[in-house]
């Protein structure tokens, strides 16, 4: 079900509690608001008057593409963070970090897909996701021109450069997922 409302989990993802939070997600609740009228009123109702689609049928159409788009970006998303080789961190690890080793956490604690431009292109590029997080300001259709050289900074220091095909990832993801939702043997 997770998997399904992708969008909407993220959209929600950092709201704190408070006053600021709450004009924050009144602002969220607001452009949820509007792109739920835009797909399953607004667009299938103009597919309605000028293709003969009924509404019915352009806003069932848009739920499943919304539905497949938020499975396939949700396994993009953890096939960059849980794979084997993906280091996990706490909130604790974080204390007292130095800019040096905020760089290190973001390459220990990513992974990257092995993607030809084709699955590039389909993730968004975010099948560089070392990358993405070591320049999340970085245009993503940049992302594969400084993984080459990201990759030689980690082979000078010796230091993992976590990657693999998408399926082994997305294995290894789910493995990882199940490994963590089990008690602790303490």
């Amino acid at each position: 079900m997770r998997t399904l409302g992708f969008e909407w989990g993220v959209a929600l993802q950092h709201m704190g509690l408070g006053a600021a939070a709450a004009v924050g997600l009144r602002q969220r609740l607001a452009k949820a608001g509007n792109q739920l009228v835009k797909d399953y009123i607004a667009i299938p109702a103009l597919t309605s008057l000028s293709s003969g689609a009924t509404v019915i049928s352009t806003a069932t159409a848009n739920l499943m593409a919304n539905v497949i788009r938020n499975m396939w970006i949700d396994a993009v998303v953890l096939c960059g963070h849980f794979p084997d080789g993906a280091e996990k961190f706490t909130k604790r690890d974080l204390d007292n970090e130095t800019k040096g080793q905020w760089y290190l956490r973001q390459i220990l604690g990513s992974a990257n897909i092995d993607a030809g431009p084709l699955l590039a292109f389909l993730t968004g590029n975010l099948s560089y996701q070392i990358e993405h997080h070591l320049y999340p300001d970085l245009p993503s259709n940049r992302l594969a021109e400084i993984a080459a050289r990201v990759r030689q900074v980690c082979d000078k220091y010796d230091l993992p450069y976590t990657t693999g095909p998408f399926l082994t990832q997305f294995a290894q993801t789910w493995r990882t997922i199940a490994t963590l939702s089990l008690p602790n043997d303490s």
